[in-house]
C-alpha cells in the first residue's frame, strides 16, 4: 500500500480503528464477566453496545466511500487486549482485579480517543464533513466512557483495593506500612 495522500492515510487509519473496535467486541463481554463491582460490570456492558455503534458508524463511512473496512490488524489494540486478558487471569482480591481492569480499559479508551481524534481531524481537512461528525460522536462517547471509568475507580474500586492487605512472600503475616 502506498500512502500517496492524506485521504489514503485517513482510510488506513479508519481500517485500523475498525479492527480495533471489532477486537473490543470480543474482549468487553469477558471483562464484564470478570468485573465484580456492579457499576464496572454495567460500564463494560454499556460500552459494548456503544462499540457496536462505533463499528456501524465506521461501516457507514466506508460504504459512502465505496471502500472495504477490512484488511488491517490493529497491533496496538491486540497488545492492549492481551494486557487486559492477562489481568483477568490474575489471582487476587476482587477490588484489586477490578482496579486492574479499569487501568486496562482506560488504556484502551485513551488509544481510541487518540485514533478518533486523528481521523476526525483528517476528515475535516479533506472535506469529509459528514464523516467528521460521525467520528466526533464516537470520540465524544470514548471520552465519556473514560470519564465513567475514572468515576468508578475514584468512587469505590481504588479505595477498596487500597484497603487490601499487601503480603509479600518474605514478609508473610506483616501488613504493609502506610505512608
Amino acid at each position: 500500500m502506498k500512502l500517496d495522500s492524506l485521504r489514503t492515510l485517513w482510510i488506513e487509519e479508519m481500517r485500523d480503528l475498525y479492527n480495533a473496535e471489532n477486537q473490543l467486541l470480543k474482549a468487553l463481554p469477558k471483562m464484564a464477566k470478570k468485573a465484580s463491582t456492579p457499576e464496572l460490570k454495567e460500564a463494560f456492558e454499556s460500552h459494548l453496545k456503544e462499540t457496536q455503534t462505533h463499528v456501524e458508524r465506521l461501516d457507514e463511512i466506508f460504504v459512502k466511500l465505496g471502500k472495504k473496512p477490512t484488511g488491517k490488524t490493529c497491533k496496538a489494540m491486540k497488545g492492549l487486549v492481551e494486557e487486559g486478558s492477562e489481568m483477568m487471569k490474575e489471582d487476587g482480591p476482587e477490588s484489586v482485579i477490578d482496579a486492574g481492569l479499569i487501568a486496562a480499559a482506560q488504556r484502551v479508551e485513551h488509544y481510541e480517543m487518540a485514533g478518533y481524534g486523528v481521523v476526525r481531524t483528517f476528515a475535516s481537512l479533506i472535506g469529509e464533513g459528514e464523516a467528521q461528525d460521525l467520528l466526533q460522536q464516537t470520540l465524544d462517547e470514548e471520552g465519556a466512557a473514560d470519564k465513567k471509568l475514572t468515576e468508578i475507580a475514584e468512587g469505590i474500586v481504588n479505595e477498596e483495593a487500597d484497603e487490601e492487605e499487601e503480603v509479600e512472600p518474605a514478609a508473610a503475616g506483616r501488613s504493609r506500612s502506610r505512608r
